[in-house]
């Protein structure tokens, strides 16, 4: 099942972001920050968070927003599942309740970035296995070696 996010859910998607080893300490920062934000503005309509849950237990989420001064284009900001049930289908259904998500709310593309890094390399499978197309990449966007590399998908309406 998949909801809206409310915040008692906050302290389990903190225990899930920080028994995620690929994320670096400041993307677990920046990835709470966004919880924050969208409890303390929940009628916000920029970061829009949807978790999904297992046996009455939350087990991941995505946050999608409205690119600015765009006509259509969404940012997948964040996709997560707890990492002792990864590759059990949960990250597929985030994924296509996002894009719904977006289709409803007027919107056409969907972005997603990550790193070229190594420890990245199943996220960009992920991607690709879901029909995600490289857009583009930003050679040592992060820092040397480590580009920005953007995933998109034009959605059909």
């Amino acid at each position: 099942m998949i909801r809206k996010f409310k915040s008692s859910d906050r302290e389990k998607l903190l225990d899930l972001i920080n028994r995620i080893d690929i994320f670096a300490v400041a993307e677990k920062q920046v990835a709470v920050e966004l919880l924050d934000e969208v409890i303390k503005d929940p009628e916000n309509d920029y970061y829009n968070i949807f978790v999904v849950e297992f046996e009455g237990e939350v087990v991941g989420y995505h946050c999608t927003g409205k690119r600015a001064l765009t006509d259509g284009v969404f940012d997948m900001y964040w996709i997560a599942v707890d990492p002792s049930i990864q590759n059990k289908g949960f990250g597929k259904e985030l994924l296509k309740h996002a894009e719904t998500f977006v289709l409803e709310n007027h919107g056409k593309l969907i972005l997603a970035e990550t790193s070229s890094n190594d420890s990245y390399s199943q996220t960009r499978k992920f991607y690709k296995r879901n029909n995600y197309s490289i857009l583009a990449e930003i050679k040592d966007f992060y820092k040397k070696e480590d580009h920005l590399i953007i995933f998109g998908k034009y959605l059909k309406t």
